[in-house]
């Protein structure tokens, strides 16, 4: 594996990043999953201009303009192996004195890997639990600081479940580690942007993709209640696309299948990337 660090390509197991970086130190920094199909890299614009909030808000100046980002991604995605790969990025504060106040100067660490993206067939679905949403309250900043999603995603596994849906003071949120739609009567909701939740790529790209194929989709609060009699839910992430929930703590969700609206925006959203593998 062929890696990007403050400027080199070099192998992994020749990588080092100094103790007291404070990425190690204090998990100050943000980072990015971007998926690769057919060797594009998949909403790159969307994904920069994320990292870039994330940074803004973290008071961290972005290391590389735009264009840097682009050079160096592909650069480390063509020597890689494998048409789809999942690419993480990551910037820190850098290395510094142990201190809680930022360091003068700053001078960031940003890393870049790439490891084979595993196919995502037809899902028949997977079990999650609801959990109280004990995350902090900038959920929006995409940082590296994710004890709490740590947590809360092993809670979920510890009993046979894929993933923990957050409940907060009665609303929907997010996944530990994905975003949540669910469907009632045939219209598919997705909590709205806030600073509780993660403005997810994937999500996004649902959302236009099925309002192009008029299909009935809105941003909306879900209420736990919603949540709990939904038709359908599903949760979605760059690199699991979008997986349907078929069992909420132990209770089938819907006829505890796969549902309808979900098999047709499962279908555009392969579609979707097959143009982009196309045009690679």
């Amino acid at each position: 594996m062929i890696v990007y660090l403050n400027g080199e390509f070099l192998p992994l197991d020749e990588a080092r990043v100094p103790v007291l970086d404070r990425g190690f130190i204090f998990a100050d920094g943000v980072y990015e999953v971007i998926p690769v199909y057919g060797g594009r890299l998949f909403r790159l614009p969307e994904h920069l201009q994320r990292l870039e909030n994330s940074l803004k808000s973290i008071k961290l100046q972005n290391p590389l303009t735009r264009q840097q980002w682009i050079e160096a991604l592909e650069i480390v995605v063509a020597r890689n192996s494998g048409d789809d790969q999942s690419v993480y990025l990551q910037v820190t504060r850098g290395p510094a004195k142990r201190n809680h106040n930022f360091p003068e100067p700053v001078v960031p660490t940003v890393f870049i890997m790439s490891e084979p993206l595993e196919a995502q067939p037809p899902s028949g679905g997977v079990k999650a639990v609801t959990c109280a949403d004990t995350r902090w309250q900038r959920c929006d900043i995409k940082s590296i600081a994710l004890l709490a999603n740590v947590l809360l995603r092993q809670q979920a596994v510890e009993v046979g479940a894929a993933e923990a849906i957050l409940i907060r003071e009665g609303y929907v949120m997010e996944g530990a580690a994905s975003n949540v739609f669910v469907v009632v009567d045939g219209v598919a909701i997705t909590p709205p942007k806030s600073q509780y939740i993660l403005p997810g790529i994937t999500r996004d790209l649902v959302v236009e993709a099925m309002l192009a194929a008029e299909l009935a989709c809105r941003e909306a609060d879900i209420s736990e209640a919603q949540l709990r009699s939904a038709d359908e839910i599903w949760v979605t992430s760059s690199t699991r696309e979008i997986v349907p929930v078929i069992m909420l703590d132990d209770k089938p969700v819907g006829n505890g299948q796969p549902g309808a609206v979900w098999s047709q925006v499962w279908k555009i959203y392969q579609d979707y990337k097959q143009h982009l593998r196309s045009i690679g």
